[in-house]
């Protein structure tokens, strides 16, 4: 049973949403602003989180970007129609992905189990992973795809659900050039409503983590007008 917290002052969309996310077979807790939202998540895993950005005691922002110092949990954002400054934010502070109020619920379902199908990819042996491709190395690079974890040089880094789509699909398409439309499509969906903004947010954000430099990028590296690509220089 997949366990969700759902974060929101509005006590319409907390009935509502549960009622439809619990009808779905998930197991759902909510809470009603944000320090509540972030001592739910130090005490409990979730398999995902819907977090309303606007927030009494401590905003959406705030949570999500406290809960990244301890939690790679995926986190959908949820924001007022219109407000790209937040959808943008949100994503520099760690969120996967975003949906504008007022929402479909079938749309939320959708996204939700979209983002957790990626995060929960398993093939259950480690000889088989690597059989298929599960494992991947180059260079100072080594991917864990089935228990999404990422080391580089021995260390161990975390990134986001949708940071590491991105740098999976990268690493095995070594000096191959994706468009910024391209990278959106593939990793996000062709039904995502977004804009490639979001690319260049998560573009940036993983190479905070992976980079010694994320301004003369190794890894990741960008063709200028055209795209992003990886190759370990």
């Amino acid at each position: 049973m997949r366990k969700v917290l759902l974060v929101d002052d509005e006590k319409l969309i907390l009935k509502g949403v549960s009622f439809s996310l619990v009808s779905d077979g998930m197991e759902v807790d909510t809470a009603s602003d944000g320090e509540m939202a972030l001592q739910m998540v130090r005490e409990k895993e979730y398999d995902i989180i819907l977090l309303d950005i606007m927030l009494p005691k401590m905003s959406g922002i705030e949570v999500c970007e406290q809960i990244r110092k301890f939690s790679m949990v995926p986190i959908i954002m949820l924001t007022a129609k219109g407000e790209d400054a937040d959808k943008i934010q949100g994503l520099e502070h760690g969120a996967d992905d975003y949906i504008t109020k007022p929402f479909n619920i079938d749309e939320v379902k959708a996204r939700m189990k979209a983002i957790m199908r990626r995060v929960d990819r398993t093939s259950g042996h480690a000889g088989a992973a690597a059989e298929q491709g599960r494992i991947l190395e180059s260079g100072d690079i080594r991917l864990d795809c089935d228990n999404r974890n990422l080391f580089i040089c021995g260390k161990k880094i975390d990134l986001t659900a949708k940071e590491f789509d991105v740098l999976e699909l990268l690493v095995r398409n070594p000096n191959k050039v994706y468009s910024r439309d391209n990278l959106l499509r593939l990793v996000w969906g062709d039904d995502y409503p977004g804009d490639v903004r979001t690319v260049d947010v998560h573009i940036r954000r993983m190479r905070e983590k992976i980079e010694q430099n994320p301004s003369e990028p190794k890894y990741v590296q960008t063709k200028w007008g055209v795209g992003y690509f990886y190759g370990d220089r």
